[in-house]
């Protein structure tokens, strides 16, 4: 177990980096937009420079921000429905200015992010959460799993990892590296193993023990495989049996910089996994984060969590409105 630890640091070394401070959440959403946000605030002043001095900002002056838009990754859709909203605004001589402008572009994107942020499906009574967590392999799945316990323990609850991506090399072995990592058992079979099985082992351990979240990693063998979808349904019934009102999240864990590519993986997913809520990892690392608006307005589903560095803390719970404002700020 000493030579795997190695991939993360000492347990000592972990707890030290946890302990350095790390600034508000509102400051780190601001830090992993960065990019994207200096992109749209310098593009929206160069449009908004030409207009003659008094005049207010009409329809014209929006045509020229289609392209900042969609090259922020907001998607065709989504820039077209806000644009034609700020359009209606000019026609009527509502926007002044520059900042009158970002205060009505931060209204239409959080319009759109609130439409789809729906509340979780609660457990009954003393019935442990049940989270599943799917999405294509390299997106970041098994360590959003790390993370998220982590985020949950640093909340005094306690987690069981089960993990049932029982077919991909070296999956249970991850798992279990992070279960070490975060002091979190880990249910497991052999490689090949039911993942239903697995689940149902995971939920009478954790209903016996009290445990208040069950984690679970599905296969994340590419979208396309019908069987991977018969497997997921199969493991919602096995869920069903124990806690009637189960799985109480589906989380489908994106890359945010795979953009509207992942997003049309996303949308089969979203179609046959019943997915409640989207995982966005590595929004520091792009400058298209407005495809947070796109996931909300294409999927219909709200952005949980976003992932914004490669530490054990470095996973935010998303809210709406701190993100458009550091997006705009």
């Amino acid at each position: 177990m000493t030579k795997i630890l190695t991939l993360f640091g000492s347990l000592e070394e972990q707890e030290k980096e946890q302990q350095q401070p790390r600034g508000g959440l509102i400051e780190r959403m601001r830090q992993a937009v960065t990019r994207t946000r200096e992109n749209l605030s310098e593009r929206i002043d160069e449009v908004v420079s030409a207009v003659p001095f008094g005049r207010e900002i009409d329809r014209d002056t929006l045509d020229l921000l289609e392209a900042t838009l969609i090259g922020a990754d907001l998607g065709t859709g989504t820039t077209h429905e806000v644009l034609e909203k700020l359009r209606d605004r000019a026609d009527r001589r509502q926007i002044r200015d520059v900042e009158e402008l970002k205060r009505l572009l931060k209204e239409e994107l959080l319009a759109i992010l609130a439409r789809a942020n729906t509340p979780p499906v609660a457990a009954e009574e003393g019935a442990p959460e049940v989270i599943l967590v799917v999405g294509v392999n390299g997106t970041g799945k098994t360590t959003s799993i790390g993370k998220l316990t982590h985020r949950l323990q640093s909340q005094g609850k306690t987690v069981l990892l089960a993990a049932a991506d029982t077919f991909r090399a070296a999956a249970i072995e991850q798992l279990e590296i992070w279960g070490q990592r975060t002091g979190t058992e880990v249910i497991r079979t052999k490689p090949g193993g039911d993942p239903a099985a697995v689940l149902f082992d995971a939920l009478q351990a954790a209903k016996a023990r009290g445990v208040n979240y069950v984690i679970v990693d599905t296969a994340g063998r590419l979208h396309t495989k019908s069987n991977l979808m018969e497997e997921l349904a199969k493991m919602r019934r096995t869920a069903q049996r124990f806690i009637p009102s189960a799985p109480h999240e589906t989380l489908l864990v994106m890359d945010a910089t795979t953009g509207q590519n992942g997003l049309q993986q996303a949308k089969l997913f979203t179609e046959s996994a019943g997915v409640t809520g989207i995982v966005l990892t590595k929004l520091d690392g792009t400058a298209k984060g407005g495809v947070v608006v796109a996931i909300s307005r294409e999927l219909g589903v709200p952005v949980r969590y976003v992932g914004i560095g490669e530490q054990v803390g470095d996973l935010l719970p998303f809210n709406p409105k701190e993100f458009v404002d550091s997006l705009l700020g």
